[in-house]
């Protein structure tokens, strides 16, 4: 009687049993230069035994990986599959070696954590004690960016955590919690306040400043934007686009019409060194809720909860204190 045959199984069982991880590395290799020849010389192979091995490889998966065409090897759409998970694969490898040698170290592990510059001063400050306040201490590694590019860094597994923005878009496996509500204000430099606040809010007048925006499609540009869209004003074209807290205050602090939309409490810190300050409107909208992110996966493990935790209780605190 015929058996039936599971395609994926039998391709499941060839990688497990033939797949070797630097042919994982030949491919990013392979993708990363486009031609053989490149990839002969940084390996310090022969182009042959590249064009052997590329061939073992293709053969494993059962599927070409890589067409020839006028703009050198580039990757079939099942190339492309492959290609998405050899780096999550050696990424989870690179990670687990570094884990290792952190606890062949002596500490407690690692924890990769991705921050957005808007994160307050108090809720990174209660994350990065409770990280490192321990005992054995945890090796850390953080990385700034924007919301969208933390959460590329989690599906990526180049992440553990992250805390920024809430995210609007499709992420497989992405776990969010909004944990801490952020009151907008409009900024300006401190010697521009007196100047720019007279009379009522107008966003038509608004509008006509030299405006520091975050860059496009952006969960925040995209609800800057709304804001003026829904009071009746096309958008402004920004002067600068950025989510660097550093370049906007030096634009700021030298622009006498620059303007920008930040967290009160993130200004508050801000204010204190005297180059910028809100204006006295009040904004009748919320930011995107401030947000702990992580992988399903991730979720119980016993660091990313413990932080969580940690940073959960001080935004809890924080929230009181401003209401």
């Amino acid at each position: 009687m015929p058996t039936t045959r599971d395609p994926a199984a039998d391709l499941l069982h060839a990688l497990l049993s033939r797949l070797k991880l630097r042919q994982l590395s030949l491919l990013q290799a392979i993708d990363r230069h486009r031609t053989l020849g490149r990839v002969a010389a940084e390996m310090r192979l022969s182009q042959p035994a590249i064009t052997k091995a590329l061939r073992e490889v293709e053969d494993i998966f059962a599927s070409k990986l890589f067409e020839r065409t006028s703009r050198g090897l580039v990757p079939t759409p099942s190339g492309e599959a492959v290609l998405h998970y050899a780096g999550r694969w050696l990424a989870e490898l690179e990670a687990t070696t570094r884990v290792l040698t952190s606890l062949e170290a002596g500490r407690g592990g690692r924890l990769r954590l991705g921050l957005t510059q808007q994160v307050p001063q108090q809720l990174l400050s209660a994350a990065l004690v409770h990280l490192l306040d321990r005992t054995p201490r945890m090796a850390v590694m953080t990385r700034e960016g924007t919301t969208d590019e933390l959460v590329a860094g989690l599906v990526a597994r180049e992440l553990d955590c992250a805390i920024g923005r809430s995210y609007d878009g499709d992420a497989t496996g992405l776990v969010q919690e909004a944990i801490y509500q952020q009151e907008p204000c409009l900024v300006v430099a401190a010697k521009s306040v007196k100047r720019l606040s007279r009379g009522p809010l107008d966003w038509a007048r608004l509008a006509q400043l030299d405006w520091i925006l975050p860059p496009p499609n952006t969960p925040m540009r995209r609800t800057y934007n709304a804001i003026f869209v829904g009071a009746g004003v096309q958008p402004p074209v920004p002067m600068l686009e950025t989510t660097s807290i550093r370049s906007m205050e030096m634009v700021l602090r030298t622009q006498p019409n620059a303007i920008s939309i930040l967290a009160r409490d993130v200004v508050a810190d801000m204010e204190r060194a005297g180059h910028w300050a809100a204006l006295p409107y009040r904004l009748n909208w919320n930011l995107p809720p401030v947000s702990f992110f992580t992988l399903k996966e991730l979720e119980a493990h016993r660091m990313v909860k413990s932080l969580r935790d940690a940073v959960v209780e001080v935004a809890q605190g924080m929230q009181r204190t401003a209401g």
